[in-house]
């Protein structure tokens, strides 16, 4: 991958278009080199451009890459030029995919992403696992929101408490374990709000 992490970003997993979109390219050298070997004189000219073809087919797909980090899904593309779109996980709204009959069974699929920006959406076509890259970023979203969440919590209760020295620490570690309680499904999302709001307000 070309682009770089930002600080404290990890990546989770790196995907390409399936190798099915190299049967095309490798059929079309083989077949033309064959019919310029039957040609005679032909062959020697039309087998190197046809071999050329090839080796940039398969440039252009291992270039052709989706990235999805802890922070973003990285679009990378590009033979003779770079190439690189993103899509911060907080600007996602929707990511869906489709597989045809024959998509399912060799593994391969379009997956589409729609984003708060103008575009609109985008759809990333012959995808290889497309379903693992849709649950990897559906998964990451909500991994980046929860610590959002907390992060935002945390700051709260240190700015609350930055005028209380002694009681600083013991905010934190409330609405650190208040937090926890509402992530393993044992307070409600009203009953975690009013909670701290008490102890905000303590």
């Amino acid at each position: 991958m070309k682009t770089e992490l930002k600080k404290n970003e990890q990546i989770i997993i790196t995907t390409k278009r399936h190798w099915f979109t190299l049967v095309g390219p490798v059929l079309v050298t083989l077949i033309g080199s064959a019919i310029g070997l039957v040609a005679g004189g032909y062959f020697l000219l039309v087998a190197p451009i046809l071999l050329c073809y090839l080796v940039y087919k398969v440039i252009e797909r291992n270039n052709n890459i989706w990235v999805v980090t802890t922070l973003r899904v990285i679009d990378e593309f590009g033979v003779l030029s770079n190439n690189s779109k993103e899509s911060p996980l907080d600007k996602i709204n929707n990511v869906s995919y489709s597989q045809s009959f024959f998509g399912k069974i060799v593994g391969y699929g379009d997956v589409q992403i729609q984003t708060a920006a103008e575009v609109g959406s985008t759809t990333y076509h012959l995808v290889e696992k497309p379903k693992k890259l849709k649950d990897t970023i559906t998964h990451m979203q909500e991994e980046y929101k929860q610590h959002q969440i907390k992060t935002q919590a945390t700051e709260l209760a240190n700015a609350i408490a930055a005028g209380q020295p002694n009681h600083k620490t013991d905010i934190a570690s409330e609405l650190e374990k208040l937090y926890e309680l509402k992530q393993k499904g044992i307070l409600t999302e009203e009953e975690y709000t009013l909670r701290k709001t008490k102890i905000l307000n303590s």
